[in-house]
């Protein structure tokens, strides 16, 4: 079993930048793909960005557009998601995740979830 848990969800102002973290525990974290999703009321599981067991390949979703970065310090079994020009459009839950697959994109192929963080993108 692994246990993933997130923070750094908060309100903030339309183009402002935040960074996510996501500590995972009780298992072999360089065996481990980590992807980032979020989701908002009344949608499903966007997926926004994974990266491999040793961070070097980098998987972006549509979502993303090129405003999201993803990394990993697998010393510290950490992965961060950096989140720039924030608009409100992306107010949501943001959810961390591990899978054993190679860059998976779909949130069922992700094993263990921890339970979201909140941001809030408002003037």
């Amino acid at each position: 079993q692994v246990e993933v848990v997130e923070s750094g969800g908060r309100l903030v102002q339309p183009g402002d930048s935040l960074r996510l973290s996501c500590l995972a525990s009780g298992g072999r974290f360089d065996r481990l793909t980590m992807g980032w999703f979020r989701q908002v009321p009344g949608k499903e599981r966007e997926f926004l960005a994974c990266v491999s067991w040793y961070g070097g390949r980098l998987y972006y979703g549509d979502s993303a557009k090129g405003r999201f970065t993803i990394a990993r310090v697998n010393a510290e079994n950490m992965v961060y998601l950096q989140l720039n020009n924030l608009k409100p459009e992306d107010t949501a839950i943001y959810y961390c995740a591990a899978a054993r697959e190679i860059l998976p994109s779909l949130a069922g192929q992700y094993e263990y979830w921890g339970q979201g963080t909140q941001i809030t993108v408002s003037s």
